[in-house]
């Protein structure tokens, strides 16, 4: 990608952030071991620990005065890598902001555990969240979920889960969302080098999450949000990308359709920022803005819902 398409601001930044070469089974595996001994953050005011329930870790932050709302977190990685550690900071900072108990879940990865691994186990953080509200000083009305990059498109395909199952969310906050295997399959946007995440390193996420269902025509259900017909009734949606990042077109078609379904949606589309620039660049004023406009629509959506 030309780099005068990049704001100014992250020009730096993004060309240390190293390469991903995915396809590379023995680079991806280092990766994997590598994302999960990240050393973490810790925000001040907000205290963290690891719960276990069944089989799944959570790592819960709580800030020093609970409002009352939660948020149920999922880390990025491509479905194939990461840890709940690398959001320590967005996932703390929250928790200050807006008061409300974050749970981020330490989901199951492919091609080791495929689909739906990470799903039930993003279900079974919100289950344990919802269980455990008077404990954790929540009201159950009041539980948004959220992720980034590959873990947007889990909570977004978990949204859609909870709904058909009747459980009560009150938003959903996708944060660059990997929604659509289709984009990987369509081997014209290889083309375009994409800065931190191509679609090359998509394929091999895609097909290792979803294995010979990748790409088909029809998929099981909740295996790729974007897939889903009928969005009416979802909760309230915040969905942000990039203009030039690969998911910039399944983002804003999403947006859309949920829009198009009477569903109350803010789309916030960043101008020159390179997929995730929020947590590789978070001193930036571009990503400190971007927080700020996030945490406030998700203070308010958990103010209303208290409503």
């Amino acid at each position: 990608m030309d780099i005068d398409r990049i704001d100014p601001t992250l020009r730096a930044a993004t060309r240390r952030v190293p390469r991903f070469h995915l396809e590379n089974p023995l680079y991806r595996r280092a990766m994997a071991r590598l994302t999960r001994v990240s050393p973490g953050t810790r925000v001040p005011g907000v205290a963290r620990r690891t719960v276990r329930t069944g089989g799944v870790r959570l790592r819960v932050y709580t800030p020093r005065r609970p409002a009352g709302g939660a948020l149920l977190w999922l880390h990025g990685g491509g479905l194939v890598m990461g840890a709940p550690a690398m959001d320590d900071r967005l996932c703390g900072v929250t928790a200050a902001r807006t008061g409300a108990v974050v749970v981020s879940v330490d989901y199951r990865v492919a091609p080791r555990h495929p689909f739906p691994a990470a799903l039930d186990d993003a279900a079974a953080g919100f289950t344990w969240l919802d269980g455990h509200a008077g404990e954790v000083g929540i009201d159950r009305g009041r539980i948004a979920v959220g992720g980034q990059s590959a873990g947007g498109g889990i909570a977004a395909a978990l949204v859609q889960r909870l709904h058909d199952e009747g459980a009560a969310v009150a938003a959903q906050w996708l944060w660059c969302p990997m929604l659509d295997d289709r984009t990987a399959a369509d081997r014209s946007r290889d083309a375009v080098d994409h800065p931190v995440w191509n679609n090359r390193s998509n394929l091999v996420g895609w097909r290792a999450y979803l294995g010979d269902g990748f790409g088909r025509a029809e998929g099981p259900p909740y295996a790729a949000a974007a897939r889903r017909d009928d969005l009416r009734g979802l909760p309230p949606a915040w969905v942000y990308t990039t203009d030039i990042e690969l998911f910039h077109d399944e983002d804003v078609a999403y947006a859309d359709r949920l829009r198009q379904a009477g569903v109350d949606v803010t789309l916030d589309v960043v101008s020159g920022a390179p997929h995730g620039f929020e947590s590789w660049a978070w001193q930036t004023d571009l990503a400190s803005e971007l927080v700020d406009r996030a945490t406030a629509w998700l203070a308010a959506r958990l103010d209303t819902a208290s409503a």
